[in-house]
């Protein structure tokens, strides 16, 4: 059986993620105190006992979900399941640094930085009020994109994520991605609504953000995987460390290629995806794009017994 190990993106956080994975597995306790002595404040206890409210945050949420991911790989090490145990790694959005630090590419602490200086640069990119962004189901990405093409009207207008085959989010100026819902529904979408997001991710407005991290990833030292890293932005497998640099730049205005990554991996030969780390969404999207695709969730201390038990079996 061939596996991929994906890492989920913004959206999954819940107060006391990870929690129990601590408790069990000292590894695992190791990871939330290097996250919180890198950035040298208790992000641990917001995770366990803080409000979802500055959770949410981004700057507070990418740190916190990376933790929280590596964490419970730390235990499946500890269970003797490596990242090795992976053909490939993939990360949704912020993920694709979780991916990047399962594979051994990035330090916990160089990761934890980085996303809070990404979380804090995107969130300062576009003045609050000023994007939006909004799920568009029931088209695939082709219509979504004649909806944008029809919608932007010289306003930024991007299609953002593509999900899966019925779930494509766009981003841009708030105007333009209101335009867009209203578009998609009489285009045929089943559903087109706006999300509660601080920030239009993954366009154009955010290149004051990419400028930011190309600056930061300069002065980190990034190795090369062990397990190939199937970026966002090309849907394809990478290893070189100079384009792992600028595909992570990039990513920051580009779109998140999810399908046809998820597309990309089942045709490599991939049949089981591990989503390790918080919420269920990434597993629920690989369902939706490829129905026979195995799918296993690592969140918890009882996932972590589960998975390792069906690895060995």
């Amino acid at each position: 059986m061939s596996r991929a190990f994906i890492f989920p993106g913004q959206g999954a956080q819940t107060i006391g993620m990870g929690r129990d994975l601590a408790e069990a597995y000292p590894a695992a306790k190791a990871v939330f105190d290097e996250v919180d002595a890198a950035l040298g404040e208790n992000l641990s206890g917001l995770i366990w006992e803080g409000d979802i409210e500055t959770l949410t945050l981004t700057a507070n949420a990418q740190p916190a979900l990376m933790a929280t991911s590596i964490a419970a790989l730390r235990a499946l090490e500890a269970e003797g399941v490596t990242v090795k145990a992976a053909a490939y790694v993939a990360g949704h959005s912020l993920g694709e640094y979780t991916a990047l630090t399962a594979a051994g590419a990035l330090t916990v602490s160089d990761a934890a930085r980085l996303l809070r200086k990404r979380g804090q640069a995107m969130q300062a990119a576009v003045p609050v009020g000023q994007g939006a962004m909004a799920a568009v189901l029931g088209l695939d990405l082709d219509g979504v994109r004649a909806v944008v093409a029809e919608a932007a009207q010289g306003d930024v207008l991007a299609a953002a994520n593509d999900n899966d085959p019925a779930q494509v989010v766009i981003s841009g100026a708030k105007a333009a991605v209101e335009r867009a819902v209203d578009v998609a529904k009489a285009a045929g979408a089943k559903r087109a609504l706006l999300l509660p997001v601080s920030a239009p991710f993954h366009c154009d407005l955010m290149q004051p953000a990419a400028d930011v991290m190309a600056e930061a990833l300069d002065d980190v030292e990034i190795r090369a995987p062990k397990v190939p890293l199937v970026a966002n932005v090309r849907a394809a497998s990478v290893t070189d460390v100079t384009l792992i640099r600028a595909l992570l730049v990039e990513q920051v205005c580009g779109s998140v290629r999810w399908r046809e990554s998820v597309e990309y991996m089942v045709g490599k030969g991939v049949t089981e995806f591990w989503e390790i780390g918080a919420g269920k969404a990434l597993s629920g999207m690989v369902r939706r794009i490829h129905k026979d695709a195995g799918v296993r969730n690592v969140g918890t201390a009882a996932d972590v017994k589960a998975a390792v038990e069906a690895f060995n079996a």
